[in-house]
């Protein structure tokens, strides 16, 4: 099991007395009255922590912060003020050689723009971290043709990278990562640069390796169907700070504030929610009587609509002792989906006002 990640109180400031920023911003001095001292506020007081085996995205618009946030995490920029700790140890401590000894073995970082080297090939740049470690060259190439393969690139080895198409070169970059058996995946926009059924192959590819690995994860993208589709939980950052963390139903259902609302406006809501994010708790007990079909919690919204179509009555959910933890109205699917603008929606029929019941 992967170790937990905590970033505490991170401040980056960039430009002339950054403590002296600090203080300010601390004060409640705003972005842009440090902007115009000459100093930008980049960071400001973010705190979260990414617990082992989890996906954590962070999300935002251009200059929101979040790629500078990514690289405090590794160190390759130091925090202003606030702390890092990785597996219990802080990061923001170390020495410049022992924070390279902790890249090199425990941290991995998928680039976005692949970062392969043009005159070594597939095999010799999946292993380049495992050079870098010392490790002999029969075990790097061992190990590196393993992560190629979890990678579903086994037979391409030898191959070149300009041979590759952009999705198998950022394959490279993942086996790159995954070779050096490293706790803490570090991903800076990894598949924005891809053709979107391409970009979609690799969010399966990384969803089926995490199956497995059970990887810490930071995914840093700018894209809200992307972070939804990947993320355990969520952080939405703007102007610098962190202004919502949580999962992606927590996201859509719960916006913080009305900048959150306005970001999630145009998301397809059926492909993140879920049965347990819309039913009606009103209904409890051991087993629904009518016995017809029923969902569970993790039943996913467009299956569960397709469910509540063939049914002439709210649709039962499930846990798995088989009781009753909930009921779901069409009515509600159609509220969840949010028709305002009187269009399309998923669940056709109207609602038959027989309820399901419960026997306790």
């Amino acid at each position: 099991m992967s170790a937990s990640l905590e970033a505490e109180h991170l401040y980056k400031v960039f430009g002339r007395r950054p403590d002296r920023a600090v203080e300010r911003l601390r004060q409640g001095a705003g972005r842009e009255e440090l902007r115009a001292d000459g100093t930008t506020a980049a960071v400001i007081d973010a705190s979260f922590t990414v617990d082992p085996g989890q996906i954590f995205v962070v999300m935002g618009l251009s200059g929101s912060g979040k790629s500078t946030l990514l690289r405090m995490l590794n160190g390759l920029l130091e925090p202003t003020a606030g702390h890092v700790r990785f597996g219990g140890r802080d990061l923001t401590a170390l020495t410049d050689r022992e924070l390279r000894a902790v890249r090199s073995r425990k941290i991995s970082m998928v680039f976005q723009h692949f970062a392969l080297f043009p005159h070594r090939n597939v095999r010799d740049n999946a292993a380049y971290g495992l050079a870098v470690q010392g490790v002999p060259r029969a075990e790097r190439e061992h190990r590196a043709d393993e992560a190629l393969a979890l990678c579903g690139l086994a037979g391409w080895e030898k191959s070149w990278p300009d041979e590759l198409s952009g999705g198998m070169q950022q394959r490279v970059g993942l086996a790159r990562a995954l070779a050096t058996d490293a706790d803490l995946l570090l991903m800076d926009e990894s598949f924005s640069a891809l053709d979107p059924l391409i970009r979609r192959d690799m969010q399966d590819q990384l969803l089926t390796l995490q199956q497995t690995l059970k990887k810490t994860i930071v995914f840093i993208t700018h894209d809200l169907n992307e972070a939804m589709r990947l993320g355990d939980r969520i952080a939405v950052m703007r102007d610098g700070r962190i202004v919502q963390t949580g999962s992606a139903e927590d996201i859509l259902l719960r916006p913080a504030d009305g900048y959150v609302t306005s970001f999630t406006k145009d998301v397809d809501r059926s492909r993140v929610l879920t049965a347990g994010a819309v039913m009606d708790t009103g209904v409890r007990g051991d087993e629904a009587d009518c016995g017809c079909e029923t969902a569970t919690p993790d039943t996913p919204f467009t299956e569960l609509c397709a469910i509540s179509a063939r049914l002439a009555h709210p649709v039962a959910v499930l846990d798995t002792g088989r009781r009753v933890v909930g009921v779901v109205p069409r009515q509600r699917l159609v509220g969840f989906l949010g028709d305002e603008d009187g269009g399309p929606i998923a669940c056709d029929g109207g609602e038959s006002g027989k309820k399901v019941t419960a026997r306790a």
